[in-house]
């Protein structure tokens, strides 16, 4: 008896000082959200610490705000330190937008599990991510009423899941265009605003059982650098883990800023792009020049594409065959040396990896 009181007190311990590190963690991820993170470490905690009644799930969110600025990203950090990564289940609401896409929620025939008994008996706990809920079916939201109310669904198998291990967290645009076009308002103005229009298009019994809701702001100019050097510091882990080192110029992060900012969006999904595929374009190049053999005889064969890809080519040769020689490229475009094909296949390998 007193092995197991030792036990559970040392776990008790270990949970406290896991939570302390939450904040902190957060804060690491998410840029220019500092009035938000504080509520749902707050959230986070009490339902850790099991102070949430036990037929309700662990804790509710409503994330508000343009794209792009961190409500994914939240919802993936907390999850990925209280559970791992493999405990977030995403559905995107705009896939339920009819009646008949209940029966893909929840199963259409007796027997079947739907999407979300699939989500369940993959994690049973964790946090489950419902993705631009105002285009949801009403029959839809129904279903999130019940789990927001009593933690259980009863599919079309005639199972009933119980959800009160998990995380709901629904996002929302309500409001978006305000917040990227108030210029002068306070934050409280402001999330009062959206808030309002929020409650205005949910339904209320819906609205009201939502642990917090919280508006993310739009990112300022010196928070889009932060998240744009954390985006290519992971592109340049990622690449360098392939063998590939690069080192970036000063230029580079006001460059993905300026390339990735969209007005009708926040930057962020938008610049992550503009990195990839930037970075993707040049290690592609290089890797050409890397496969370049100068001195070929007129008569051996190249790869137009190849050397269009690399620069070595002022302009597609759209009138040659794929393969052809070193003498028919030289009469049709300018280039500056000729390729000769040995590596084509590692390329084209590391071309279907990006």
């Amino acid at each position: 008896m007193e092995n197991t009181m030792d036990t559970k007190k040392n776990s008790d311990s270990a949970l406290h000082l896991k939570l302390q590190g939450l904040e902190k963690s957060l804060s690491q991820r998410i840029r220019g959200q500092a009035h938000v993170i504080p509520r749902v470490v707050s959230v986070l905690q009490r339902g850790e610490l099991g102070l949430t009644k036990p037929t309700r799930p662990r804790g509710s969110f409503m994330f508000l705000g343009p794209t792009g600025v961190g409500k994914t990203e939240i919802t993936l950090a907390f999850t990925e330190f209280l559970f791992g990564a493999d405990k977030l289940v995403r559905f995107d609401m705009s896939e339920y937008q009819t009646q008949e896409s209940l029966g893909l929620l929840l199963g259409a025939r007796l027997g079947e599990r739907g999407t979300l008994g699939m989500a369940y008996d993959k994690s049973p706990c964790g946090t489950l991510l419902f993705d631009e809920i105002e285009k949801a079916h009403p029959r839809v939201l129904d279903v999130f009423l019940q789990i927001l109310d009593a933690a259980r669904v009863t599919m079309a198998s005639g199972d009933t899941l119980d959800f009160s291990k998990h995380y709901i967290v629904l996002t929302s645009n309500i409001g978006a265009a305000e917040i990227l076009h108030i210029q002068h308002s306070t934050q409280a103005t402001m999330e009062r605003h959206v808030l309002t229009r929020a409650q205005q298009t949910l339904r209320p019994e819906m609205f009201a059982r939502i642990t917090e809701k919280l508006v993310f702001n739009r990112l300022s100019y010196d928070n889009q650098l932060e998240i744009a050097s954390l985006l290519l510091a992971n592109e340049l882990k990622f690449l360098q883990d392939k063998g590939h080192a690069l080192t970036p110029t000063e230029s580079v992060l006001p460059f993905l800023v300026r390339r990735g900012k969209f007005r009708r969006f926040a930057p962020c999904e938008r610049a992550a792009r503009v990195s990839r595929h930037s970075l993707n374009n040049r290690l592609v190049a290089a890797r050409c020049r890397r496969a370049a053999k100068f001195h070929h005889k007129p008569d051996s064969k190249v790869n137009t594409r190849l050397l269009l890809l690399a620069g070595y080519l002022k302009r597609p040769c759209l009138t040659l065959e794929t393969n052809t020689t070193c003498r028919e490229v030289k009469k049709t475009s300018a280039t500056k040396n000729y390729f000769d094909m040995d590596g084509y296949g590692k390329l084209l390998d590391f071309q279907t990896f990006l």
